[in-house]
């Protein structure tokens, strides 16, 4: 909900009045986050039905992708366990062939498969906070088995692992997948200025009336709005943040961004903003990043094809590419600004097409 409230205050600093009343905003829980749909110059009817469509959509699609509750997900993690096979529905196979290229081009930082090691950690619940983290054993237990997306067979919509130690966990990218499905079923229904907004992860399409969409970037360790950002009609922002699911353990901050490679959440960085028009590899991007942190998330981008990076570190110190430095607004400047080399562009200008692929193509 505050991830909510920032961007909207974000917005109002150049509001409109007469704007503002052409705005419909309507929100719904999903996720466990607050989503919210703004849609401006429709009519509350059609609005109205719009939104109820779109909620409907997330609604399905928490049930068919939760780790921790009775669905199709939690079954399909059950039956790996035990060595068998499971049918899923199609959701869950264009996930999987998803994660498995994105697990690829982030060179294994992006991983959906070390769920066991979330839930030793405590983040397969509810609440977080609840319990103490696991001592070393039982992280060495979790991440034995070196679990993998790449070592999943898919056999169309069957599924099967030759590794039972993987255990599937989409809240790296699940968020974005469905913001990127609705952003196309408004699309589809005539909707063209829209924002669908889940947790402070979204995407934007057409303007605000005369001017562009504008979106605040949360401080990780504040309570205010750290920079602002205007976006071009298809473009979606996803943040990752120490910030989201995290709880004290003897002084240090135990969050959900897990490193594949240690077992631990990762260190160096508090949070890592991603401008794309893709949401799924957005929202994975940042994870990613994050993990790889100061001295790595520049290769890592490159590597996953993403062109607009903000990385805060631990010391408040912001590390951004020159494109992303050229679009961001702070509203208070950080300690230090690192600019790295200039990440290449695609040599196809995306921008307005919600949902493409990492290898470009329309997903």
């Amino acid at each position: 909900m505050r991830a909510l409230l920032l961007w909207w205050l974000a917005l109002s600093l150049a509001g409109c009045a007469d704007d503002d009343a052409r705005l419909f905003r309507r929100d719904f829980l999903a996720f466990g986050t607050v989503v919210e749909v703004s849609l401006y110059g429709a009519s509350p009817a059609r609005a109205g039905e719009a939104v109820r469509a779109v909620e409907t959509m997330f609604l399905e699609d928490h049930h068919l992708w939760h780790a921790w509750e009775p669905g199709p997900l939690q079954a399909l993690n059950h039956a790996i366990a035990a060595g068998r096979s499971a049918q899923v529905p199609d959701s869950i196979r264009l996930l999987l062939e998803r994660a498995q290229r994105l697990e690829a081009s982030s060179q294994g930082l992006f991983n959906p498969a070390i769920g066991a090691l979330l839930k030793a950690w405590k983040f397969q619940q509810d609440d977080p906070a609840a319990g103490p983290p696991p001592d070393a054993a039982a992280r060495a237990l979790a991440a034995a088995g070196h679990p993998s997306t790449r070592q999943l067979v898919l056999d169309g919509n069957r599924v099967s692992s030759r590794n039972p130690a993987v255990q599937l966990d989409f809240g790296g990218f699940a968020k974005g997948y469905a913001i990127g499905q609705a952003m196309r079923l408004l699309r589809e229904r005539g909707l063209r200025d829209a924002v669908v907004n889940a947790g402070g992860d979204l995407c934007v399409s057409g303007r605000h009336g005369d001017r562009p969409w504008r979106i605040g970037i949360r401080d990780p360790r504040g309570d205010g709005v750290l920079a602002r950002i205007e976006l071009a009609d298809g473009e979606c922002v996803f943040t990752s943040g120490d910030y989201e699911r995290y709880y004290e353990q003897a002084g240090r901050r135990v969050h959900h961004i897990l490193d594949p490679r240690t077992g631990e959440p990762a260190r160096g960085s508090r949070s890592v903003t991603v401008i794309g028009t893709d949401p799924t590899l957005a929202d994975a991007a940042a994870t990613a990043l994050f993990i790889a942190g100061p001295a790595g998330w520049h290769a890592i981008a490159r590597s996953m094809g993403v062109h607009y990076v903000l990385l805060i570190d631990t010391d408040g110190t912001a590390h951004m590419n020159p494109g992303m430095r050229e679009r961001v607004r702070f509203l208070d400047e950080p300690p230090a600004i690192k600019l790295s080399a200039p990440l290449p562009q695609s040599a196809v200008d995306n921008r307005g097409i919600i949902g493409v692929t990492d290898e470009g193509n329309p997903a």
